[in-house]
C-alpha cells in the first residue's frame, strides 16, 4: 500500500490542474467615407386631355345637342377645351344614372422654353400634368476626410450630392 501512495498523489496533483483555454482575439477598426455626385433633376410628361361619360337612362336633350365633346385647340400650342353638352332623362319617372369626368391637358411649350439649368441646378420645368429633366450635380465643397486618430469631417456639396461617413469597431473571440 505504501508503494502506491505516491502514485495515487501524483494522480490528483493532475487532476486538480484546470485545462489550459486557447482563444483568438481579433479588434478591427474599420474608416470609411463615401462622396458622391448624382445629376440633379426633374421628372415630367405631358398628359392629353380626357372626357368620358357613362350613365343609364339619360339622352342628348335634343336632336342639335351633344354629350360632352373635347374641342380641338385653336392653335398647336394650346390645350383642347371641353364642350359640355345638354341632357335628359330617356324615361320619366324610371331610375337613372349620370357619371362624367373631365381632365384638362397640357399646353405644348415651345421648344427651348420651361426648362432652366444654371450651374448644374434644374431652375424650373415645364408646366406639365408629369416632368423630368435631368443635369449633372455639382461637387461644390464636397469633402471626406478621416485622420489617423479616425476623427471623421465630411462637407455638403452643391445639388446632387451625398457625403457618407462610417466607423465600425468589431471584436472576435474564437
Amino acid at each position: 500500500m505504501k508503494r502506491f501512495l505516491p502514485i495515487v498523489m501524483f494522480l490528483m496533483t493532475g487532476a486538480m490542474v484546470a485545462p489550459s483555454a486557447n482563444a483568438d482575439l481579433v479588434h478591427r477598426l474599420t474608416t470609411s467615407t463615401q462622396l458622391a455626385v448624382d445629376a440633379a433633376y426633374t421628372s415630367g410628361t405631358r398628359i392629353g386631355s380626357t372626357y368620358t361619360v357613362s350613365g343609364n337612362n339619360i339622352k342628348v336633350a335634343s336632336a342639335d345637342d351633344h354629350f360632352g365633346k373635347i374641342v380641338a385647340p385653336a392653335s398647336a400650342t394650346a390645350a383642347s377645351t371641353l364642350d359640355a353638352g345638354t341632357y335628359d332623362i330617356n324615361t320619366a319617372g324610371s331610375a337613372f344614372s349620370f357619371s362624367e369626368s373631365w381632365i384638362s391637358g397640357d399646353a405644348v411649350n415651345p421648344i427651348g422654353t420651361g426648362v432652366d439649368v444654371t450651374g448644374g441646378v434644374v431652375a424650373d420645368m415645364p408646366a406639365y400634368g408629369s416632368n423630368f429633366t435631368s443635369h449633372g450635380g455639382v461637387a461644390g465643397n464636397l469633402a471626406g476626410t478621416i485622420t489617423s486618430a479616425g476623427v471623421m469631417t465630411l462637407t455638403a456639396g452643391g445639388a446632387g450630392t451625398s457625403a457618407t461617413g462610417q466607423f465600425v469597431s468589431e471584436i472576435t473571440v474564437r
